[in-house]
């Protein structure tokens, strides 16, 4: 009797691995297939403006380093910005230029979706659509932006405040500096 619980036990051991092995194989499918559907790009209001977002509401993002349409983020910057991926053609929502909308293949031969020729991100901390906590950061060597709809960095500059005289009251004139990423 003792010889037949043995077998039975590694069968049941050996069953156990395989419907795991299953399930994670197909886990990772799902996943896969999750982050690297058909996207659309639309605009939102947020505190930055109006600005691009994913499908998801959430905001979108250029890499100051990237050039001519190629992402300079890989590895670990990729877990942190997560590169906007898709398997067909991405759409544009409205308020978007569809000319803008295209792909670019990343190093690992994934396609990711541009505007104006800008690789797309989203940031690991925006947990909320809307949320814009990547701005302005200086994260893998070089400034994060949201994209604005004429596909440009949203720049909050800091206002600067000049005195201006008139006759006799003194008023002070806000300007704002931009950013010259294309």
């Amino acid at each position: 009797m003792k010889r037949l619980k043995l077998p039975r036990t590694l069968a049941l051991v050996a069953m156990a691995a395989a419907l795991g092995t299953i399930g994670f194989l197909a886990a990772g499918s799902v996943a896969r297939s999750a982050t690297t559907a058909n996207k659309t790009i639309s605009l939102r209001s947020t505190k930055l403006g109006m600005i691009l977002v994913s499908s998801r509401g959430r905001t979108l993002y250029l890499f100051a380093k990237d050039r001519s349409g190629k992402s300079a983020c890989t590895s670990q910057c990729a877990q942190y910005w997560p590169p906007l991926l898709s398997q067909g053609k991405p759409t544009a929502g409205p308020g978007v230029k569809a000319a803008l909308v295209g792909r670019t293949t990343r190093a690992d031969g994934s396609m990711q979706v541009t505007y104006n020729k800008h690789p797309l991100y989203t940031f690991a901390l925006d947990k909320q659509a809307g949320q814009v906590n990547g701005e302005a950061s200086s994260n893998f060597g070089a400034k994060w932006y949201a994209v604005s709809a004429a596909g440009t960095a949203v720049v909050k500059a800091p206002a600067t405040t000049t005195p201006a005289t008139t006759g006799a009251t003194t008023t002070a004139a806000t300007t704002t500096g931009g950013y010259p990423y294309p």
